[in-house]
């Protein structure tokens, strides 16, 4: 492939400065010329993602260098891209910001870096005139290996304000490549962990991206930001290859039946990586989407669950209600079949949530809290289970406001040593249960090791 993909990195100072309307919008307004675009997001989130995946037609893919190490930012980079004119990457918090206390790891700037990528700065400027030179001089010039090439200036208030900034930013030399007005927000509405993602209002969703990739095309030079993006250096590095990741902890052949494993999907189980799906299918799985909002039965033939993130407590009505399903996870669980679940797959596996019968796999009762838990995780396996050997280190991201209650008696799944040392998750029978979401191309044994355990369950 073209190690030389043209591609940009939109950050900004800070969040809430209008990184995912311009990101989303530049993919739209490409997109819409023509161009097949690849999109990327920095950081753990899984909801930036989807609306990508709309603007451009293809999987949102993220790039974590906490997850899964600086090294395979480059690779996982090229193989979201292949075959595309453009790629976007969509940075997370302010330019600078990364994992808490580890310098650059896991920000934008360092992602931005090992790219190769030009940077183009969103900055908010509806609260200052000449002051925004100031911060933009100060970005520009705080890490020479950063290479920001151009500015987008948001919520501009009218062509007098606007005349004013262009002025004050003509002595930092760091071209002007956009100007969005304000304007009401566009129809992308928020909740506790942050926007509602696409799987929840797809209607209105495509209609909000659409109206990000028109204002970012009415004010935006998009011939200019082009040129930049052809301007970004060749990559080295090879991409990232599935059937070769999965070989690599253990280079013996695969072989055995292709198990069916049913990977939870639909408005309450929306939270994936593209790369886990095709790890198992790289491991020798066929790979079937299950919603337990609507279907009343596992795929036929299943043989395991992936259960990944999403918003139970949403819909903690609608799966107490179908009944027929959560048995069907019950009888699987019984009969040895590997489950692997992740934050909102643990709560579904619970007795109850908030009061609503759940699957009543794991002897636990799961509720909504008012507290946050957010951030990075370095962990280790404590027990042995479908997914890792006891021992087996990786590196996860917690984000929830709920708690579990166990009962007595549980083996824990990880010990994790960040940010205080403590036990977490489930380990009982198949089940490998946690609030850590973890991404497999850090590992990709795992997967190995999931399949094989359903070939033989």
């Amino acid at each position: 492939m073209n190690a030389a993909v043209p591609r940009l990195v939109v950050a900004a100072p800070a969040s809430g400065s209008g990184k995912t309307t311009v990101a989303t919008g530049l993919m739209a307004a490409f997109a819409a010329r023509g161009l097949a675009v690849s999109p990327h997001k920095v950081g753990p989130d899984y909801i930036d993602p989807g609306y990508h995946a709309l603007a451009t037609g293809r999987p949102g893919r993220n790039l974590d260098a906490y997850l899964c190490g600086p090294e395979l930012i480059a690779p996982l980079f090229l193989h979201g891209a292949r075959g595309c004119d453009l790629a976007v990457v969509e940075g997370v918090m302010g330019l600078f910001d990364g994992a808490a206390g580890q310098g650059e790891l896991a920000s934008t700037a360092q992602v931005a870096k090992v790219l190769r990528a030009p940077v183009v700065l969103v900055v908010d400027a509806s609260a200052q005139a000449r002051s925004v030179a100031a911060l933009v001089h100060g970005f520009v010039s705080w890490d020479p290996g950063v290479r920001i090439g151009g500015l987008i200036l948001n919520k501009v208030g009218s062509d007098r304000h606007e005349e004013l900034l262009r002025e004050a930013l003509e002595a930092v030399g760091t071209p002007v490549l956009g100007v969005l007005r304000r304007a009401a927000p566009v129809g992308t509405p928020s909740r506790h962990l942050g926007l509602v993602p696409v799987a929840e209002r797809r209607a209105e969703a495509v209609a909000a991206v659409a109206e990000m990739g028109a204002r970012v095309a009415e004010g935006c030079d998009l011939e200019a930001l082009l040129s930049l993006a052809r301007g970004a250096g060749e990559l080295a590095e090879e991409a990232w290859d599935a059937a070769r990741a999965v070989r690599a902890p253990s280079p013996g052949p695969l072989s055995g039946d292709r198990p069916v494993i049913a990977v939870a999907g639909g408005p309450a189980f929306s939270f994936s990586y593209a790369e886990h799906a095709e790890l198992l299918t790289a491991a020798g799985a066929e790979v079937a989407v299950v919603d337990p909002l609507r279907d009343e039965a596992l795929p036929e033939g299943t043989r395991g669950l992936v259960l990944g993130g999403g918003f139970p407590e949403v819909y903690a009505g609608e799966l107490a209600a179908n009944r027929a399903l959560r048995e069907g996870i019950v009888r699987l669980v019984e009969r040895g079949g590997p489950v692997a679940a992740e934050c909102a797959g643990l709560l579904y596996l619970c007795r109850e949530l908030d009061g609503r019968a759940m699957c009543g796999v794991l002897d636990a009762a799961a509720r909504m809290t008012d507290r946050l838990t957010l951030g990075y995780r370095d962990a280790v396996a404590v027990s042995d289970s479908v997914l890792a050997g006891a021992g087996t280190r990786m590196r996860g991201h917690e984000f929830h406001r709920t708690a579990v209650e166990p009962g007595a008696g549980n083996a824990p799944a990880w010990g994790v040593r960040t940010p205080a040392p403590r036990r977490e998750g489930f380990v009982e029978r198949g089940v490998h249960a946690s609030f850590l979401h973890t991404h497999w191309a850090s590992a990709p044994g795992v997967a190995r090791r999931f399949v094989e355990r359903c070939r033989t369950s």
